[in-house]
């Protein structure tokens, strides 16, 4: 599937170029390739400062947690596809970078990562914990617990199956 994949992303790329090549030139297409890298590295750095300050601002409380991670992963995202190689991915990249755009694609990315977090959470088994009156952690699954005084015991709780 990753060979797929890469060849499918191959070709996009490769025909991209050409396409841009025909209509505009193969030198500009040569000289867009390389402005986009260049506007794509400048980008993620002015953006990646600001979703530090985000980070900053979430600590002190100004600023809710899930809108400055959507922020990084898709600075993340953005940076990423500008240093992969290609005209497309550089283009994609740019458009993720541009904070109207990354506006538009937070919701969305909030969506898909609430969605993916239930499905892990309901697929995980919740641990039964039971701590005992003096202190002693029992692990396991309880059918039926009781509490009641332990004998001679003013305040203490002990724990009894029944």
């Amino acid at each position: 599937m990753p060979a797929v994949l890469f060849a499918v992303y191959l070709v996009a790329e490769i025909a991209t170029f050409v396409a841009v090549a025909h209509f505009a030139g193969v030198v500009a297409a040569i000289l867009l390739l390389i402005a986009c890298s260049a506007a794509g590295v400048l980008l993620v750095a002015g953006q990646g400062r600001k979703v530090l300050d985000g980070f900053r601002r979430v600590g002190r409380g100004e600023l809710t947690a899930g809108s400055a991670v959507a922020d990084g992963a898709l600075v993340a995202t953005g940076a990423l596809l500008v240093l992969v190689p290609g005209l497309l991915t550089s283009v994609l990249g740019l458009l993720v970078l541009l904070p109207p755009t990354r506006a538009l694609l937070r919701p969305a990315l909030t969506a898909f990562a609430a969605r993916r977090a239930a499905r892990v959470l309901d697929g995980v088994r919740a641990n039964r914990v039971i701590i005992d009156a003096d202190g002693t952690v029992v692990d396991g699954a309880v059918v039926r617990t009781v509490w009641e005084p332990a004998p001679g015991d003013s305040g203490g709780r002990a724990l009894t199956k029944g």
